[in-house]
């Protein structure tokens, strides 16, 4: 720049103008930057904070995954034991069915086993077998006529008897001697507390699948590990634009340095050329995009501080949620504490239920295998009322024959004696062996004194005959099975 000679001065209004421009542009750009430092160390302490609580979430997070493998151990415990108590019971519902089947079956069986009916018209009473218990007792007979005339015979009534037995379908069987109200009550009993015991395992069936759902409820409410931004990438997307307003800001404050300068050179009395005055031109229009760079850069710190802003936040509500989490696990905690308690009672209530099962089942097996006994017993009876015809049959005719010999010896005696008198009799004075007129003696044989004549109820022979086939087939497994 030239100093021309006094007077020689150009004016240069505009200069003052061009100051005032820089000096305003290097205000609100001092103004932006120092907007854009207050963000960049509120940005810096909010990653802080992000991270901080980012942290916490994830402590909380991975405390809560491990509640929840815990919980899920419970729930498969919870159902394990269940399993196995399921087991039990299907076991045990296989031998009472087997049970019960065979109880069935020899009912049916009994119910097919005709009973002459002299073994039973003059017995009283029935107990869980009919009057088959007396059978061990002093009243042995009674289910099989024992109130009948001691004097009575089998030949007495025998004509009756054919009477009544030849309609068979009026016979009763084993079965109408078995007391089936009790034998109901058996069953009832037992079908009661199955029920029972059904309804107590009910009671926990849904307690592993409603763990699972609040298990599953409480890992939905769980943040995603995504849902915090980059830190580092947000920090570095304010660095760039902070340095470039630096650089603006330095270009600003150098500019407005000349400007000033330039005004008091103007002032002193220096003239500027036109060059100059050009450039000085130049730069100051230059100042609105400088300015508008600086403002853009400035809103770019400020969204990513608003990032971190948002993050934070969301991380405060990630916070609060997990807290929301901490008591549903806790609330959670109790009611395992409870279920596991329930399961336990229910293992308990349902052992001691099976025990009392098992032992009902042991009077069901109880109670076949004396059935069985009383049918064997009663086809062992029909053999035995057979033997015992045979033998009294068998003493009848020993007895008739005795009596035929001696009616036989005693009229020949009758006759000797008759013949002997008629000869020498009247040859030997009457005061002489007076028992020589006497005639034999007669004999009868008979049961003695005491005793009645034995009366047995009939038993046809096809009774008998299928008796000892079945009896036989018995042996036969018997012996097949020993040998095994």
């Amino acid at each position: 720049m030239a100093s021309p000679p006094p007077g020689q001065r150009t004016e240069q209004p505009h200069l003052v103008s061009l100051v005032l421009q820089s000096k305003k542009a290097l205000q609100h750009g001092q103004q932006l930057c120092s907007k854009a430092n207050s963000l960049s160390n509120a940005s810096a302490q909010c990653s802080v904070d992000v991270l901080a609580l980012d942290a916490k979430v994830k402590w909380i997070t991975e405390a809560v995954l491990e509640q929840f493998k815990l919980a899920a151990n419970v729930a498969k415990s919870i159902k394990h034991k269940r399993a196995q108590l399921d087991k039990q019971v299907k076991a045990w519902d296989v031998v009472r069915s087997q049970r019960t089947e065979a109880l069935d079956n020899i009912l049916e069986s009994l119910g097919a086993q005709l009973v002459p009916p002299g073994f039973h018209q003059t017995s009283s009473g029935s107990s869980l077998f009919g009057s088959q218990h007396s059978i061990d007792g002093k009243n042995g007979n009674a289910i099989f006529g024992a109130q009948q005339s001691p004097s009575a015979t089998v030949r007495d009534n025998l004509s009756d008897r054919h009477g009544k037995n030849a309609d068979r379908t009026k016979w009763k069987t084993l079965r109408d001697f078995v007391d089936e109200s009790a034998i109901e009550n058996v069953l009832d009993t037992l079908e009661s507390d199955r029920t029972r015991l059904d309804d107590i395992m009910a009671s926990t069936y849904d307690y592993p699948e409603t763990l699972s759902a609040a298990i599953s409820s409480i890992r939905e409410s769980l943040p995603s590990s995504n849902d915090v931004p980059s830190i580092e990438d947000i920090l570095n997307a304010q660095q760039q634009p902070s340095e470039l307003m630096a650089r603006h800001l330095s270009s600003l404050t150098s500019h407005y340095e000349q400007m000033a300068d330039a005004l008091k050179e103007s002032e002193a009395g220096e003239i500027f050329g036109e060059e100059d005055l050009q450039d000085m031109n130049r730069d100051t229009e230059e100042l609105p995009s400088i300015m508008a760079e600086l403002e853009e850069q400035a809103l770019s710190i400020e969204g990513a501080h608003q990032q971190l802003v948002t993050a934070k936040t969301a991380a405060q509500e990630r916070l609060a949620t997990q807290s929301t989490t901490l008591d549903d696990l806790d609330e959670l905690g109790d009611i395992m504490s409870d279920m596991l308690q329930k399961q336990q009672d229910v293992e308990n209530e349902c052992q001691g239920l099976l025990d009392g099962l098992q032992q009902q089942l042991l009077v069901v097996e109880d109670l076949h295998h004396r059935f069985v006994q009383y049918q064997t017993s009663f086809k062992k009876l029909l053999v035995e009322i057979g033997r015992r015809r045979q033998y009294r049959e068998a003493a009848e005719k020993i007895v008739e024959g005795m009596m035929s010999q001696l009616r036989a010896m005693t009229e020949e005696e009758r006759q000797v004696r008759e013949d002997f008198n008629a000869e020498h009799g009247q040859h030997i004075p009457e005061d002489i062996c007076l028992c020589i007129e006497n005639p034999p003696t007669r004999w009868e044989v008979g049961p003695r004194e005491g005793d009645v004549r034995e009366s047995l109820p009939e038993v046809e022979s096809d009774l008998l005959a299928q008796a000892k086939e079945k009896l036989a087939a018995v042996d036969v497994a018997s012996a097949g099975a020993e040998s095994v």
